[in-house]
Order: structure tokens, then C-alpha cells, then sequence
């Protein structure tokens, strides 16, 4: 599994609109139903899903300004994600205490939960990264995001 099988070009968010962590979700959810990677008719579920497992189960702002939201959901076909940047910086509740300028949201199909947790190991291996995490930071468009998936997709894959 790599970054690309998760991330399309179109759903990256190079500078969020949302300035808060319920917009955020809502926003990059709808980037997902937008790129008809989701239901159109569900998009709303998903946010209210996500928001309410933020709530409840703890932030998934896990600190280094970054931010992994994920739901499971019922009838969806394969793993996807969304992925945003917010120069300000958006509160996420972090462990940290800072805030948030990465957001990389997952929506994965409730009986797949094996390629889940592949899901969310790889994306964390890769933001453990400083440079990674940096580089993605000071990026400023969507197209220089996604070269940047992509080269550590082909580094992951010599390393």
C-alpha cells in the first residue's frame, strides 16, 4: 500500500477553508463526495461520525501539527482519503497543545478493518518523519503535495 492508492490528486486541499476541527472534517469529507469517492447521500453521515469519535474517543490530533480524523463506514467499496493544509493552523484538541496544519482524513469500509490499520500504520510512518512533515507544511498547492506523496511513495519502496 502507498500514499497514491489513498490520496487522488483532487482530493488535496492546499489551503483549507475550514478554522476549526468540525469545518476541517466537513470539508475534507465533501472533497471525498465531490471526487464521487463517497456517497453523495452520505457525506453528512461521515461528518457526524468523525466529529462524534472526536468527541468521544479522543482527539486524533496526535501533536507535531498534525491531525489523522478516521471513520469505518458501512457499503463503502475501498479505503479512502483526503488530505489538508492550513498555514493558520487549526485547534484540534492535540495532544500536544498545538495546533494543526496537516489534516489527513480516512474513510475505511466497516468489514475491512485489517486494511485500515495498514491505512493508518503507513500514513504515521510517514509524519513520524520531520522532514515529511515540514515539507508538507510549506507546500503550497495541491499539484507540490502531491509530487510529494509521490516521492515518498518511491522512497518507501527503495528504503
Amino acid at each position: 500500500m502507498k500514499l497514491l492508492d489513498l490520496v487522488r490528486p483532487n482530493c488535496i486541499v492546499a489551503e483549507l477553508a475550514g478554522t476549526d476541527r468540525n469545518g476541517v472534517i466537513r470539508e475534507l469529507v465533501q472533497v471525498l463526495g465531490d471526487a464521487k469517492l463517497l456517497q453523495a447521500s452520505a457525506v453528512d453521515g461521515i461528518v457526524r461520525s468523525i466529529v462524534t469519535r472526536e468527541r468521544t474517543r479522543g482527539t486524533t490530533g496526535f501533536g507535531k501539527g498534525v491531525a489523522v480524523p478516521h471513520a469505518k463506514v458501512e457499503g463503502l467499496g475501498q479505503i479512502v482519503a483526503a488530505i489538508g493544509r492550513s498555514s493558520a493552523g487549526v485547534d484540534f484538541a492535540s495532544l500536544d497543545g498545538q495546533p494543526v496544519h496537516i489534516v489527513f482524513l480516512i474513510v475505511s469500509p466497516a468489514d475491512q478493518a485489517d486494511e485500515h490499520l495498514r491505512a493508518m500504520d503507513l500514513i504515521f510512518r510517514h509524519l513520524q518523519q520531520e522532514r515529511f512533515r515540514k515539507f508538507l507544511r510549506q507546500l503550497d498547492t495541491a499539484e507540490r503535495i502531491y509530487d510529494l506523496l509521490k516521492e515518498a511513495d518511491e522512497k518507501a519502496l527503495v528504503a
